[in-house]
């Protein structure tokens, strides 16, 4: 388990790193987290023991969320100015998921079953 955290963090660095270095407009996370889609892409499975190690960050995930609740309230008066660009952003890319999510579903659900 410690040896998966481990690649996790890696492949986090990794993005960071590549994102210092070639000035890209992407966070470094989330080019890591390709980083390591991409690993198990190649390596055709994702290990029972990668597989746990996600889920208890997953259920941990609550705990990553405050300090960024504590930053909002800090900066809560800039957010209220910018109220009207964050509404829309909001509810754009809420649609555009929503929309997407169905789109994926009617596609993947076309397809036939293989024989096996």
């Amino acid at each position: 388990m410690l040896g998966f955290l481990t690649l996790i963090l890696v492949c986090q660095l990794a993005g960071e790193l590549a994102v210092g270095a070639l000035d890209l407009p992407v966070p470094g996370p989330v080019l890591g987290m390709l980083a390591l889609f991409a690993l198990l892409m190649i390596r055709g499975e994702v290990p029972e023991a990668l597989e746990q190690t996600a889920g208890g960050l997953l259920r941990a995930m609550s705990l990553l969320f405050v300090p960024a609740g504590t930053g909002v309230m800090l900066h809560f008066r800039l957010l209220g100015e910018a109220l009207v660009p964050l509404g829309v952003a909001l509810v754009v890319s809420t649609l555009a998921t929503i929309a997407v999510t169905g789109l994926l579903m009617r596609w993947l659900g076309r397809r036939e079953p293989s024989d096996g």
